[in-house]
């Protein structure tokens, strides 16, 4: 039986059309006592009589009404409550604090052509960089979620680089960490407002992944390391890696990227509740 007190995350919300032209809202929810996912339907009469900020992601929810399915992780809601109104993400100041912390980091690299390379792509999608989240759903998935994902990535990458015996380049690598997602500012599209985010249809056309796009992107300018540490740092083929770190013979450089971006995945600022509670410490 479900739990009548249970309160759960917002992870994501999305609204589409049914077969009989109503509308369905789509609701990902994550309780907050042992992170069990929850996923439930909402028929547009619901949707009607529920005000839309109540589905902002990171939201804390309690569930009035429902009808569950046999294994309690698939439901019908009728009726929520709001608990907590989440924040949508970092802040304007925020932001521009952060992505100019990462344009100082850049510049501090003795490679000429890969700053240039590495601070051009960085300059051209400045708006874009200071907005995207680092996922849908699993991470740092609010307003500038990828800003926050990108410099912890870096901070572990730092700890861990005088501990590699210099089978990897320093800065190729600092440049992995800060390119192996950036295709995400493509991929992904976030509603500044809700903080609700959905996938790029036009993004989906041309490209297989946002880990093909930075792999390409370094490839056609010759950098061919950063590209491989960004083709296998999902380490799994099933996971979405163009390189499988379970192919044998591979050089040891291919998997820090993986290993670093786990660990912010895993141990970072993972959504916005966590950056709540920062700003509460």
């Amino acid at each position: 039986m479900p739990d009548l007190n249970a309160q759960y995350e917002v992870l994501n919300f999305i609204v589409g059309d049914t077969k009989a032209g109503t509308k369905m809202g789509k609701l990902q929810l994550r309780n907050t006592t042992d992170s069990s996912i929850l996923n439930c339907i909402l028929w547009e009469e619901t949707l009607n009589r529920l005000e839309s900020k109540i589905f902002k992601t990171g939201n804390i929810v309690k569930i009035l009404t429902a009808s569950y399915n046999e294994k309690y992780n698939n439901c019908l809601v009728n009726n929520l409550e709001l608990v907590e109104e989440a924040l949508c993400g970092l802040d304007d100041k925020q932001r521009d604090e952060k992505y100019l912390e990462l344009i100082s980091f850049v510049e501090t690299f003795e490679n000429q052509k890969l700053k240039d390379f590495v601070l051009n792509i960085l300059k051209e999608n400045k708006d874009s960089i200071k907005i995207a989240p680092a996922a849908k759903a699993m991470h740092h998935n609010y307003i500038g979620g990828l800003l926050v994902h990108t410099l912890e990535c870096l901070d572990f990458a730092k700890v861990v680089y005088p501990k590699l015996n210099s089978k990897v380049d320093k800065e190729e690598l600092y440049s992995a960490c800060i390119l192996h997602d950036i295709g995400k500012i493509f991929e992904y599209k976030i509603d500044l407002e809700t903080g609700f985010i959905d996938y790029n249809e036009e993004f989906k056309k041309d490209w297989i992944s946002h880990s093909q796009y930075g792999y390409t992107l370094c490839m056609k300018e010759g950098f061919k390391n950063i590209a491989k540490m960004i083709a296998s740092h999902h380490g799994r083929a099933e996971w979405g890696a163009m390189i499988d770190l379970s192919e044998k013979d591979l050089e040891p450089f291919y998997y820090i990227v993986h290993h670093i971006d786990d660990l912010s995945a895993k141990f970072g600022k993972i959504n916005v509740r966590e950056l709540k509670n920062t700003e509460k410490n």
